[in-house]
C-alpha cells in the first residue's frame, strides 16, 4: 500500500532580503516534510531563520519588504510559491492558520473578542452575522473562556495574557484549517499558563485533525506538543528526529549545546548551564562551510570549507554534520 503524500513539502526554501548592508540570507536551502496530523517543533537561536522559515511558506511579508523567494512550498500538491495573492488568501486562515507571539499586536484593540472570531467565519465561511456570532461562542468556550455569551463583547485590554492567546488560538482554528503555525505562542506567559495553553493546542490537534508547526527556542515547550523536531541555525536546517532521537541521542553539536543551556535537575542539584561561546555568523553575503562550525569545539578544517549535507544516522534522524556518523558511532 503506498504512503499517503505529505500535507506539506518544502523543497530548497531560500529567502532573501535586499537591505542597505546588503543580501540578507534568513533561510537557506532548507527542505522538509509534514505528514497529516503531525505535529513538528522548529527550534533554533534568534535569528536562526524559524519564523522567517514559516512567513516565507505564506509570503507574509509587508508591502515595503525586498523578499527574493526560491524553492518550492507544496501544500497537498500545490506550489504555494507560485500562487496568486488571491488565490494564496483563500489558503490562509482556511487551509493553513497562525498564532503569533504577541496577541496583543495582532487583536484590534478597540473591537470585541467575539467580534475578531465571528469576522474571520464571516469573511472565509460567508456565514451570516448571527450564525457567525454563535459559532465563535461555540469557539470560545471550545478554547477554554468561560461565560462566553458575556464576554464576547469584552474588549482585548479586558483578558489576560493567557486568555488573550486563547483568542488568538479561536479565530485561528475558526475555519478548522488542516495546518496551524504557532509561532512562539506561550513565551510570554508565565509557566502555568504555558502549561495550559500548551495542553489546549494538544487537544484541539486531536479533536480538529490537525498538523502543527511549533515554532520556539524551547525544547521543553516542543518535547510536550511535537511528534518530531526540526533545528535550524543560521538560516540551515542542521538536525532533524523524533522528539526522543534528539532529545536522548543528539547528534548535530549545535542541537547537543542547545540542549545543554536547557535548565533541568540532575537528582538533587541543579546542572550548570554552558553557554554557546561566540557569535552566530553574519547572515550578509556567501557563506562557506557549515554554519556552526567558528563555535564548534569539534570542527576541523573540512567544516570551514565544504557545506555538509544532511547524512542518515538512524530511522527519521538526519544531522548536516561532516562527522554525524563518526559521532554516532562514539555516542
Amino acid at each position: 500500500m503506498s504512503k499517503q503524500p505529505p500535507l506539506l513539502e518544502v523543497k530548497n526554501l531560500c529567502t532573501q532580503f535586499l537591505t542597505a548592508r546588503g543580501v540578507l540570507r534568513a533561510v537557506d536551502d532548507v527542505s522538509f516534510s509534514l505528514r497529516h496530523r503531525e505535529a513538528v517543533g522548529v527550534v533554533g537561536e534568534s535569528g536562526s531563520g524559524k519564523t522567517v522559515g514559516a512567513l516565507s511558506m505564506l509570503r507574509l511579508f509587508g508591502p515595503l519588504d525586498k523578499v527574493a523567494l526560491t524553492g518550492q512550498v507544496f501544500f497537498e500538491g500545490t506550489d504555494l510559491l507560485q500562487l496568486s495573492e488571491a488565490e494564496l488568501q483563500h489558503i490562509r486562515g482556511t487551509q493553513i492558520a497562525v498564532v503569533f507571539q504577541d496577541p496583543l499586536t495582532s487583536l484590534n484593540p478597540v473591537m470585541p473578542v467575539g467580534e475578531q472570531i465571528a469576522e474571520s467565519l464571516r469573511h472565509h465561511r460567508r456565514l451570516t452575522q448571527a450564525a457567525a456570532s454563535n459559532r465563535a461562542r461555540e469557539l470560545m468556550e471550545l478554547v477554554g473562556i468561560g461565560d462566553p455569551a458575556r464576554r464576547f463583547d469584552d474588549l482585548p485590554e479586558q483578558f489576560s495574557g493567557g486568555m488573550r492567546q486563547r483568542i488568538m488560538i479561536a479565530i485561528a482554528i475558526a475555519c478548522e484549517p488542516k495546518l496551524l503555525i504557532a509561532d512562539e505562542p506561550t513565551t510570554a506567559l508565565d509557566v502555568t499558563v504555558q502549561s495550559q495553553v500548551l495542553m489546549l493546542l494538544n487537544r484541539l490537534r486531536k479533536e480538529l485533525g490537525m498538523a502543527l508547526m511549533m515554532i520556539s527556542h524551547d525544547l521543553g515547550v516542543v518535547a510536550a506538543t511535537c511528534d518530531s523536531v526540526q533545528v535550524m541555525y543560521g538560516g540551515r536546517l542542521v538536525e532533524r528526529g523524533t522528539v526522543e532521537a534528539l532529545l536522548s541521542r543528539p547528534n548535530h553539536p549545535y542541537t547537543t549545546a542547545l540542549l545543554q543551556l536547557a535548565p533541568r535537575l540532575d537528582g538533587e542539584l541543579q546542572r550548570r548551564l554552558k553557554p554557546i561561546p561566540g557569535q552566530p555568523m553574519a547572515a550578509y553575503g556567501e557563506r562557506r562551510g557549515c554554519r556552526f562550525a567558528q563555535r564548534c569545539e569539534f570542527a576541523r578544517e573540512r567544516c570551514l570549507a565544504e557545506d555538509p549535507p544532511a547524512f542518515k544516522i538512524e530511522e527519521d534522524h538526519f544531522s548536516a554534520c561532516w562527522f554525524a556518523e563518526e559521532r554516532f558511532a562514539s555516542a
